[in-house]
């Protein structure tokens, strides 16, 4: 156990986290090392059956994809940034990550941060 879970692995394409009261599987890249990602998809299953997702980027990438968008003029030349379904972290890591979830479900701040994905029909 890492502290952060209470079990983690692979299940391709996603790395999967399984923590008290919800599980987060996170579309990981092969070769990124766990605790250095800085921007990746989630997608949060809580023990009531719902699912939830975001895209979780780190204030560091924030700040790298606006300067890149300077360059491009995405962004109103990266002026901005904007994510329908972001949430920024300060830490990199899938581990600073499952602890910011596991916070904001304890808190009750959870449904506010994610958007829920419709159950299938």
């Amino acid at each position: 156990m890492r502290g952060w879970a209470s079990d983690a692995d692979w299940e391709a394409p996603y790395y999967r986290v399984r923590a008290a009261g919800f599980q987060v599987l996170f579309l990981v890249e092969p070769d990124e090392a766990i605790e250095e990602v800085c921007n990746v998809d989630a997608e949060v299953h809580l023990a009531d059956g719902s699912r939830w997702s975001s895209t979780i980027f780190t204030l560091a990438e924030v700040d790298r994809l606006m300067r890149s968008w300077e360059a491009s003029g995405e962004a109103v030349s990266g002026q901005c940034f904007f994510c329908a379904d972001g949430l920024i972290v300060r830490n990199p890591g899938i581990g600073s990550m499952v602890r910011v979830i596991a916070g904001l479900v304890a808190s009750g701040e959870f449904d506010g941060v994610f958007r829920r994905i419709a159950d299938p029909e």
